[in-house]
């Protein structure tokens, strides 16, 4: 089950029902998936949903943007966190980081980094279909300044979503400094196999189950 502890089984669609978030929990408890990722409005029935288990609650803010304004950003995940949060997934302000101002994409990530520093972890979402190489270079520096446990490289909302390129450039930006997590468009065994062996150490998806099982058959 190697590859299911890695995976963030993921739902992030806005007209995700209750009983399509407590199957999810379920799923995720079954197959021994690292975390469940939603957005912020499910995170207390995640969190009440995974107790007991190992299974942590990641939840989204300045989804899917990023463009929002950081005291926004810094309160979303404060009250993702009083909620039972224990893995926050940011995206970065994107045109901040095109117009040069990396400092401010620092501040913005390390803001969020601070305020919830010992309750829950930041995964900075870079969204790479969106930067040049150059650009993904200096958004992940901000990110590990800023004190980001992961840079992932897509919300999966936009243009792309995870290529075993990018995933080899961040790793490399990254070194021993922080995790890279390998989201958008993986959806079979293959893909998140060859993502996992360039380097990615989470993979955000919507077809675990689908992976899981293709890779090693049902469950009984």
């Amino acid at each position: 089950m190697e590859i299911a502890g890695l995976i963030d089984h993921t739902l992030l669609n806005p007209a995700a029902t209750q009983a399509q978030i407590r199957r999810l929990c379920n799923e995720a408890r079954t197959y021994g998936f690292a975390a469940v990722c939603v957005n912020p409005s499910h995170a207390e029935l995640v969190s009440t949903e995974l107790i007991g288990s190992e299974v942590a609650t990641c939840v989204v803010i300045g989804f899917p943007l990023g463009a929002t304004l950081t005291e926004v950003k810094v309160c979303e995940a404060l009250c993702a966190v009083e909620r039972g949060a224990r893995e926050i997934d940011m995206v970065i302000n994107i045109g901040a980081l095109k117009d040069g101002r990396q400092d401010m994409v620092r501040q913005d990530i390390q803001a969020v980094v601070q305020a919830i520093r010992g309750r829950a972890l930041v995964k900075a979402i870079i969204e790479c279909c969106l930067l040049s190489d150059d650009e993904k270079v200096r958004a992940t520096q901000a990110a590990l300044d800023a004190g980001a446990a992961f840079v992932k490289t897509s919300t999966g909302l936009s243009t792309g979503g995870a290529t075993l390129e990018d995933v080899r450039l961040l790793c490399r930006t990254v070194g021993e400094r922080a995790l890279v997590k390998a989201s958008g468009g993986i959806r079979d065994y293959p893909s998140a196999r060859a993502l996992v062996d360039a380097g990615a150490s989470r993979i955000g998806t919507s077809a675990g189950v689908h992976i899981v099982t293709q890779a090693l058959g049902p469950l009984p």
